[in-house]
């Protein structure tokens, strides 16, 4: 991460804005022009063009950097499977190399397909489309997969080409920063004072961070997985993190808020010694950590960039990270989309 970007992140995240954040006042106001007519341009255009003929639900945050966006999409594609959905995701695909759509399959190149969908269509095993106008991907993603009956699309909140039945906006312990909109803050969209009919709001914390009403969701890390185990879809190998204690270890972690991985971990017993890189870190060249480093923890969206490094002389273990949704929250979702597939139906 940039010094320049760290400074921002800092500011936007402050109780009280900065002079920094006051500076880009006018700026802001500009982009909230900008940002209100792109948003209306693009409602109209969605409901002109073809859509899914399945029931939509778009998972993304108000505020820039990682809120959890993809562990809550994880944890609604694997509710939706238990539930008897057959789902299928879209993505953009941040970071990766163009904008085409293409299929992402367990073994594809997170250059060419981002990391963060690599990731989710390991865990879920559904099928997964990544490109930039995502109602398109998800229109391309339904022509092959017939049995398809709900499409999630991940981070497409701002996406508005794309019509959708439900709305998951979340939140992490931040909240809505110093509530002004880019760049004066980390606001994407002005925030209203209550959420839209369609959304429901889920905090990634033990409590809420705004003023609006939502169900509040656990995260729980799971064991260690050697890395090369954890590439070939395998536990062999797997310990829990009790295991670790007591042993100098390297907790890697190119994510949006490292500091959270590291404080998870450290809330386990690990003595760790931090290394947080940007987010989306590709891990082209030299490896990044110290030479000589023994044992490394990491998260596993990192985790999809590593395999050149399995066979390394570090040993590698990969702790993932799951979600666990409140029962409130899932049967609420359940119960809309159920009456969203009944519109649907001829």
């Amino acid at each position: 991460m940039t010094a320049s970007r760290e400074r921002l992140l800092q500011q936007w995240f402050r109780p009280r804005p900065g002079p920094l954040a006051c500076g880009l006042r006018p700026a802001a106001a500009l982009y909230g022009v900008l940002q209100g007519l792109d948003r209306r341009r693009r409602e109209r255009l969605a409901r002109r063009l073809p859509q899914p003929a399945v029931p939509v639900v778009v998972v993304g945050n108000l505020v820039v950097g990682g809120a959890g966006k993809t562990p809550t999409t994880i944890a609604l594609v694997q509710l939706l499977q238990q539930a008897g959905w057959h789902p299928g995701i879209v993505s953009r695909g941040y970071g990766r190399r163009g904008g085409a759509i293409v299929a992402v399959g367990p073994a594809a190149d997170p250059r060419q397909v981002g990391d963060e969908p690599l990731l989710i269509q390991r865990r879920t095993g559904a099928p997964v489309y990544v490109g930039r106008d995502r109602r398109r991907a998800a229109l391309a993603l339904l022509q092959r997969h017939a049995d398809v009956d709900v499409i999630v699309a991940d981070d497409g909140l701002q996406h508005r080409q794309l019509r959708r039945d439900v709305e998951v906006v979340v939140f992490d312990e931040r909240g809505l920063g110093n509530g002004w909109l880019l760049p004066a803050g980390p606001l994407r969209e002005r925030c209203a004072r209550a959420p839209g009919p369609r959304m429901l709001v889920l905090y990634n914390h033990d409590r809420a961070s705004t003023a609006w009403p939502g169900a509040s969701a656990r995260r729980r890390l799971g064991d260690a997985v050697p890395l090369a185990a954890w590439l070939a879809g395998s536990r062999e190998g797997a310990q829990p993190l009790a295991a670790l204690r007591g042993r100098p270890l390297l907790a890697l972690a190119g994510i949006a808020v490292p500091e959270r991985f590291f404080a998870a971990l450290q809330a386990q017993g690990l003595s760790i010694e931090r290394l947080a890189l940007p987010d989306h870190h590709d891990y082209v060249g030299p490896p990044p950590w110290p030479p000589g480093t023994r044992e490394i923890v990491t998260t596993e969206k990192d985790a999809v960039k590593l395999q050149r490094f399995a066979a390394g002389q570090a040993t590698i273990r990969v702790v993932g990270l799951d979600l666990l949704l409140p029962d409130d929250f899932s049967a609420e979702l359940l119960e809309r989309l159920a009456r969203a597939r009944a519109r649907e139906a001829p």
